[in-house]
């Protein structure tokens, strides 16, 4: 049993697990794309877990911003993540409490790294926050 939560606008469909069933069993070649899908996802969680258990808090958070950036991408400035999360979403991305999420994300703010407006979280120093993560 899985949980999920949209973290902005959407359109959800829903299709009868019956019917899901006889799609993938005429159609091997839809079955085998979504099969690899799954098993794309499962190595990228599996390599997260890894690295969410390895790095230490800096890098944790570093690593989740970077990650927020490539999924959804950055507004017309070129710096701004796309996606808003609270502050808390952001510290469970990042395996973290909710108070270490937010004195990491001043430190970087004070280090010239960030700048925070709410929920938005800009960008300054693209380089400083990929080195942050993956030096863990």
């Amino acid at each position: 049993i899985a949980s999920a939560e949209a973290l902005e606008d959407c359109v959800v469909g829903e299709i009868e697990r019956s019917c899901f069933i006889k799609i993938l069993q005429s159609n091997a070649t839809l079955t085998y794309h979504i099969l690899k899908s799954i098993a794309t996802e499962l190595g990228m969680s599996n390599s997260r877990t890894v690295t969410l258990t390895q790095k230490h808090i800096r890098g944790r958070l570093a690593e989740s911003l970077v990650f927020l950036r490539d999924t959804y991408g950055l507004e017309d400035d070129n710096q701004t993540i796309k996606v808003f999360l609270s502050r808390e979403d952001l510290a469970n991305l990042s395996n973290m409490t909710t108070s270490n999420a937010i004195r990491t994300l001043s430190a970087f703010s004070n280090e010239g790294i960030l700048e925070l407006d709410g929920r938005r979280i800009k960008i300054i120093d693209q380089y400083k926050l990929e080195r942050i993560s993956d030096l863990g």
